[in-house]
């Protein structure tokens, strides 16, 4: 199976009606700012009737840039059953993926050297300090404990009262 790449009118594309997956005008802010710094590399996955398989954001973004036509990928022999059930796996299979926050605080620091704006990363600020901090204890830094009475180190049980510490 060969897979090619097809430029195709947006106007020509139908957006999948029952798409659980859902797109805020930030998140399609953020693609549409990838696409702007990256190019639109990761083309729109289409059925033989031009319904949008996976790329509902991508095809919004492109909206958003003022582009007449994308490139897409013609997923052809699909049955209704397959079909439908990649447009939730497409979505739901990145999702299940996880982070290496070690090699990430890694990646994103080298980007930092380059004076890139890590917005194009995706990760909100907040995120980007945190991933950048995430082993400031570990790495010596002291921790803050507070002092705590013995008072506030007595427990009880809730169904037979009994104290302990």
């Amino acid at each position: 199976m060969t897979l090619e790449v097809a430029y195709v009118a947006t106007t020509d594309l139908i957006p999948y009606a029952n798409n659980p997956r859902t797109h805020s005008e930030q998140q399609v802010a953020q693609v549409a700012a990838s696409i702007q710094e990256f190019g639109f590399n990761n083309p729109i996955l289409i059925d033989e009737h031009n319904s949008i398989i996976a790329g509902h954001g991508r095809l919004a973004a492109a909206q958003k840039l003022g582009m007449n036509t994308v490139p897409t990928i013609l997923l052809e022999g699909l049955s209704e059953a397959q079909r439908k059930a990649y447009i939730i796996a497409d979505n739901k299979l990145t999702e299940n993926s996880a982070w290496d926050y070690e090699l990430l605080e890694i990646e994103i620091d080298r980007l930092k050297e380059f004076d890139l704006d890590l917005d194009l990363t995706g990760f909100e600020p907040q995120e980007l300090q945190d991933i950048l901090g995430i082993d400031s204890k570990q790495k010596g830094e002291e921790l803050e404990f507070k002092e705590v009475s013995e008072v506030a180190l007595k427990h009880e049980c809730p169904k037979c009262g009994f104290e302990f510490d």
